[in-house]
């Protein structure tokens, strides 16, 4: 069945879905690349396609080949240079709820008793570091341990306390140098290696913590504190944007909804379900009290 005719242009309703489709996919591919190294080389290489349509349709054989050569590699050649981009996009499908079953098991059986306690903690560290200059950064992760992060550092799996942290980030300690992991309310390693982003458009006021912190968040689900070693700001990343200068409150506002997140929309799900029950249930009652009530009649 077609929807429009335009000369020899048949549009199918299915047309259009493929387009709404492709136009999607389209635009978060540019939300992964904008403002990376990734959007020049995106299109020095659509330029360089272009050459070789224009080679080819004037039929210059030598260069011709030698183009389509490359081209005939192309799909390797775009999983080597977007491999970040590629990466993001996967990490980006895998935060939907349906594929993590480690958060739908924690939403039944986790215990979240002292996690605004343990929030707390962190941020009077945070705090008591950012008052005294002293630079650090935290990985908070909510569904992994990120092995892979943490074994680049010193694995330390220990509960979190103000002291410790403060302790870890002191000038003199060795494991000052690097990041801090947490999961489930513990400190699974310290001194980790993090993932520097390729963002152009950071303010020149951001080193290399602050980089780092957004690098991380790039690459994983997860979110990073940092404070600054020069100013004592405290700020936040997650999903690759950077939430700078934030007060105390701001920031365990934020980590607590991080943390809660996943939990918080499976309890909205499982209470319309079972608002949805108790409605069928009762119409159901309400329909066999009305059956009786027409046999006895």
């Amino acid at each position: 069945m077609y929807l429009i005719q335009i000369g020899f242009l048949d549009v199918r309703l299915v047309d259009l879905f493929d387009i709404a489709a492709v136009s999607f996919l389209l635009f978060q591919v540019y939300k992964l690349m904008r403002g990376s190294v990734a959007v020049r080389i995106f299109l020095g290489f659509l330029f360089l396609y272009l050459i070789y349509l224009v080679v080819r349709a004037i039929d210059m054989d030598l260069l011709s080949s030698i183009l389509d050569q490359f081209m005939g590699v192309g799909v390797i050649a775009v999983i080597i240079l977007f491999q970040q981009e590629i990466r993001k996009f996967l990490l980006m499908l895998g935060k939907t709820p349906i594929f993590n079953r480690e958060s739908i098991f924690k939403g039944f059986w986790g215990h979240d008793e002292n996690i605004e306690e343990k929030v707390n903690q962190v941020v009077e560290a945070a705090k008591s570091m950012g008052g005294a200059n002293t630079g650090a950064l935290i990985v908070y992760s909510r569904d992994t341990e990120l092995k892979f992060y943490a074994e680049s550092g010193d694995v330390i799996n220990a509960d979190l306390s103000k002291r410790l942290i403060l302790s870890i980030f002191n000038k003199y300690s060795p494991l000052h140098d690097g990041a801090l992991i947490i999961h489930n309310n513990k400190i699974v390693a310290a001194r980790c290696v993090l993932p520097v982003t390729e963002k152009e458009d950071l303010p020149a006021q951001f080193g290399m913590r602050h980089r780092a912190a957004v690098g991380m968040s790039e690459a994983t689900d997860s979110l990073v504190l940092v404070v600054s070693e020069e100013t004592g700001q405290m700020s936040i990343t997650q999903n690759g944007t950077i939430y700078h200068n934030l007060s105390g409150n701001e920031m365990t506002e934020k980590i607590i909804e991080y943390l809660t997140e996943d939990k918080k929309a499976l309890g909205e799900k499982f209470d319309k379900i079972i608002k949805d029950e108790l409605t069928s249930d009762l119409e159901k009652k309400e329909e066999s009290d009305t059956g009786k009530v027409q046999t006895a009649s």
